[in-house]
C-alpha cells in the first residue's frame, strides 16, 4: 500500500464556549484586529454575534455583515474595502458556507496586488480568484451550519457583473488557521437551514469513503463520522437540540470534512457535483439538492463500481450478506436519513425546474470539477447522469 497525505488543517477548539477563546487564537497566529464577516440573518442573531464580541474583545475591528447565499465577487470586493479601511489583519467568518468562501475570498483580494476592476476583470474571464503566494491575511472560522465548508481551502465565488460567472480560488493559504465549534452557536440556526445543511456534510462522509483520493487515514474519519451522524441526524431532524445530538452532528461533520480539502485533491465527487448543477441553476439549497440526487446516484455509483461499500457498512452499522445486499441497504439509510432530516424527495419539487432542464443539468454536472475525483472504474457519460437526473424527477 502506499498513499500520500497532505494536510496542515488550522488549530480546531471544540465544545460550549470555546468561541471565548477567539481572541487567543488570533494572537496564536499573529494577528491583532479582525474584521468579522458573516450574513444579515446571522450578524443580527445576539445569541450568536455576543458570544462572538465577547470572544474578541478588543481584537475586533469591524463587522461585514453583508453576505449572501449567492456569494458575489462584488460582496466580496466591497469586503475587501471595509477590511482595508479598518485597519485588520484577520477575518473571523462566522455561518455558513456563504460567508466562510466570501471571507477567504476577501483574504485574496486583500493580499493581491491587482486593483478591484482587475481582480474582477480576471474573474470574469477566467472564473478564478488568484491567491498571491504570500501575505494572505488569516481566516478563523466560526460555523453556525452542517454544511461542511469550514476545513477547507476551497472558496466558490459568482459575478453578475457580465452576465453570471462561476468560479472560485483553491490555495493551501485558504485554510483557517483556526476553527472554533461551539455547538451552541450552531444550535441557533433555523431547522430548514441546518436540516439541509446536515445532509451536505453528511455527503461528504459518504463520498469520502469511495474518492479516488481517499487515504486510509480519510477511510478512519469518514467511517467515525457515519457512526456519529448516522445516530445524530434522525434526532436533529425530530427537533432534538440536547447536548448528545449537537455532539454527533457537529463533531460528525468536523470528522466528515477532515482530510477532503487538501493541496493534493477533494474527497467529493459524484454527488457534490449532481448538488452543484442541481443548485447552481435552480431556487434550491445545495443540501436540499443533495437530498434528492444522493440515494440515485449511489445506486448508479453501485451499479459500476465497488463505491467503498464496505466501509459504508461499517460506518452506518449494516450487517449484509452480501454486497449487492449492502449497496440496497446503504441506498436506503442515506434515503431514510434524507426523510428524517424532512427533506424534498423529488426534482419536480423544485420550484423552477422544469423536466425538459434535465439534459442541461447533466452537462453541467458532466463539467463540474469534482467528477474528477470519482473513483477508478467510473467514467460517465452525459448521457448516464442525465438518467440518473431522470430517476429522481
Amino acid at each position: 500500500m502506499t498513499f500520500h497525505f497532505d494536510y496542515a488543517p488550522g488549530t480546531i477548539r471544540y465544545g460550549e464556549g470555546c468561541i471565548d477563546a477567539l481572541a487567543d487564537e488570533l494572537a496564536a497566529v499573529g494577528a491583532d484586529d479582525a474584521l468579522v464577516v458573516t450574513g444579515r440573518t446571522v450578524g443580527a442573531t445576539a445569541a450568536v454575534m455576543e458570544p462572538v464580541r465577547a470572544g474578541l474583545g478588543d481584537r475586533l475591528a469591524a463587522e461585514f455583515a453583508e453576505t449572501t447565499p449567492a456569494k458575489r465577487f462584488e460582496t466580496a470586493l466591497a469586503g475587501a474595502e471595509r477590511f482595508a479601511d479598518c485597519g485588520a489583519d484577520a477575518l473571523v467568518a462566522v455561518g455558513g458556507g456563504s460567508s466562510l468562501d466570501v471571507a477567504r475570498i476577501v483574504a485574496a483580494l486583500s493580499a493581491a496586488a491587482d486593483t478591484p476592476e482587475a481582480a474582477q476583470d480576471t474573474f470574469e474571464d477566467t472564473g478564478v480568484v488568484a491567491v498571491p503566494a504570500a501575505g494572505v491575511p488569516p481566516v478563523v472560522a466560526v460555523p453556525t451550519t452542517l454544511a461542511g465548508a469550514d476545513l477547507s481551502m476551497v472558496a466558490g465565488i459568482t459575478s453578475r457583473r457580465d452576465g453570471l460567472v462561476r468560479g472560485g480560488a483553491y490555495d493551501e493559504q485558504l485554510m483557517p488557521a483556526a476553527l472554533h465549534y461551539d455547538p451552541d452557536l450552531v444550535a441557533t440556526t433555523p431547522q430548514d437551514v441546518l436540516s439541509a445543511s446536515a445532509m451536505n456534510g453528511f455527503d461528504k462522509a459518504v463520498e469520502t469513503a469511495y474518492a479516488a483520493t481517499a487515504t486510509p487515514i480519510t477511510d478512519a474519519t469518514a467511517v467515525g463520522a457515519l457512526r456519529r451522524l448516522d445516530r445524530g441526524l434522525p434526532a436533529l431532524g425530530a427537533g432534538d437540540r440536547d447536548a448528545d445530538t449537537m455532539d454527533d452532528v457537529v463533531v460528525g461533520t468536523l470528522l466528515a470534512q477532515y482530510g477532503c480539502s487538501r493541496a493534493d485533491g477533494l474527497t467529493l465527487s459524484l454527488v457534490h457535483a449532481f448538488g452543484h448543477g442541481i443548485a447552481r441553476g435552480y431556487a434550491v439549497q445545495q443540501g436540499a439538492a443533495h437530498g434528492i440526487i444522493a440515494p440515485h446516484a449511489l445506486r448508479y455509483l453501485f451499479d459500476e463500481v465497488d463505491g467503498g461499500r464496505a466501509l459504508l457498512a461499517d460506518g452506518l452499522d449494516i450487517e449484509a450478506s452480501t454486497t449487492d445486499g449492502r449497496a440496497d441497504a446503504i441506498v436506503d439509510r442515506v434515503a431514510g436519513i434524507r426523510d428524517a432530516l424532512g427533506l424534498p424527495t423529488q426534482l419536480r419539487e423544485v420550484d423552477d425546474m422544469a423536466e425538459r432542464d434535465l439534459p442541461a443539468v447533466a452537462r453541467d454536472v458532466h463539467g463540474d470539477g469534482l467528477m474528477s475525483y470519482c473513483p477508478d472504474g467510473l467514467d460517465p457519460t452525459v448521457e448516464d447522469l442525465e438518467a440518473v437526473l431522470r430517476a429522481a424527477w
